[in-house]
């Protein structure tokens, strides 16, 4: 019997490593900080704090890595939400030049975290961005002149649509932009290893623990079932599975769904024919495509945003026909796999970190808009400078962005987004 508690059963689950089963909260404890979420967020929170000499106690609803950061495409590309440049009225052109540098700081921090700890998560450099349109193969130009003029450290390079076989056997694409700074990964490994290096660093993590309430004050109470964490600072970092524990996070942030097919293992001759150089691939498209090869030669191929809140009654059956219009070849391939999961979306596109106004002990991230990978550790090392130091130079500059909250309450939020993504599915048929 499959329970809520259970990870997906997705080809993660399948070829993740040791996985073992740890306690649920079954007493009345306290650390310096509380960290609420076993996903990217929450582990490397943990971790940047342990290093900095705090202690910390992790509670997870579920199992490490049981949302978005053990479901997600493996993609770890360079980039903070989406263009950031128009955030400039808020945080000054050099500001701008600080968070382009953090999106590409980021995916170095995953990387060195990656070789320094031995972490097995199959890291594979190597990434395309996939012009749908001339018009955006022509943005492309613009973007590698704009990071080599940043001093971007790795290979660049355009691939026209008449060499666009060289990474991927399609006749979908006007065009590529080669980043061989990005790259994928198994994010199920990776979480997993994370968490055994935070727990070698001290922390405590207790797994099947509800948050049941927030009691606050000059120190948090977080109360479980069965036990409760006193802390004198308290880490949100749930994302898309939130819910009402923090109702003024809550209504900034649309969980939307994503979903992921895997195919059966290919043969090596169709691999190197569909994926040459076993590049992440990800298009321009407002419902994006993005797909990879795994190790041991499968297609994980994924997209299509849910905003109405319902997952497709049969996600192969849905996913597939968008993965034939990219690879017709694969037409009698099996699909061995199929799953999905909840990714934070926010107005903006851009993710939302620092602290309550209400209760400044009380710190969050959230909102990663399909960019958690790299993302998610950015934030986690904001997040501890300022808990340990007091103040974060990064984490003022991340809250000075502004974030709305979605109108309509919980009821009409992913109906409301769903048509305001209709009209720009419209605009892209459109041009």
């Amino acid at each position: 019997m499959i329970r809520a508690s259970d990870h997906a059963q997705s080809y993660y689950l399948a070829s993740a490593h040791a996985m073992p089963e740890r306690p649920s909260l079954d007493a009345d404890l306290s650390a310096d900080v509380c960290v609420i979420g076993g996903g990217f967020t929450g582990v490397n929170t943990a971790i940047e704090l342990a290093q900095r000499g705090l202690s910390v106690i992790l509670l997870e609803a579920r199992r490490i890595g049981w949302g978005a950061s053990g479901r997600n495409g493996g993609q770890l590309i360079r980039g903070i939400g989406h263009d950031v440049s128009g955030f400039a009225k808020y945080v000054g052109e050099e500001g701008v030049r600080e968070l382009e540098r953090a999106g590409i700081d980021s995916v170095t921090l995953v990387g060195e975290r990656i070789r320094k700890h031995g972490i097995d998560c199959d890291l594979r450099w190597g990434f395309c961005e996939l012009a749908n349109t001339p018009a955006q193969f022509a943005a492309f130009k613009d973007e590698q002149t704009r990071l080599a003029r940043m001093g971007y450290p790795h290979e660049t390079r355009l691939v026209g649509p008449q060499d666009i076989r060289e990474v991927v056997d399609s006749t979908q694409y006007a065009g590529g932009l080669v980043d061989m700074g990005s790259g994928h990964l198994h994010p199920l490994n990776l979480v997993l290893g994370e968490a055994r290096l935070a727990e070698s660093l001290g922390v405590r993590i207790f797994e099947h623990t509800e948050v049941l309430e927030l009691i606050h004050g000059d120190s948090v109470r977080v109360r479980c079932a069965g036990g409760s964490v006193r802390a004198a600072s308290l880490v949100l970092a749930c994302n898309a599975y939130l819910d009402e524990l923090e109702p003024r996070l809550s209504g900034k942030v649309l969980p939307a769904g994503s979903y992921i097919i895997a195919t059966e293992p290919l043969s090596a001759e169709m691999v190197h024919q569909l994926i040459p150089q076993n590049l992440a691939l990800c298009d321009q498209k407002v419902g994006l495509d993005y797909y990879r090869l795994s190790a041991d030669r499968r297609l994980l191929f994924g997209g299509a945003c849910h905003y109405s809140g319902r997952d497709p009654a049969d996600i192969a059956a849905y996913m597939r026909p968008k993965m034939l219009k990219v690879f017709p070849q694969l037409a009698d391939t099996a699909i061995a796999f199929q799953w999905g999961g909840k990714i934070g979306i926010t107005a903006n596109r851009f993710p939302q970190v620092g602290r309550l106004q209400q209760y400044p002990n009380v710190f969050y991230a959230q909102g990663y808009s399909g960019h958690g990978l790299n993302v998610t550790h950015w934030c986690a090392r904001l997040l501890a400078e300022a808990i340990h130091a007091g103040h974060s130079h990064g984490l003022d500059l991340f809250s000075q962005v502004p974030h709305m909250t979605f109108p309509g309450g919980k009821a009409l939020r992913s109906p409301l987004l769903a048509l305001g993504m209709l009209w720009y599915r419209w605009r892209e048929w459109m041009h």
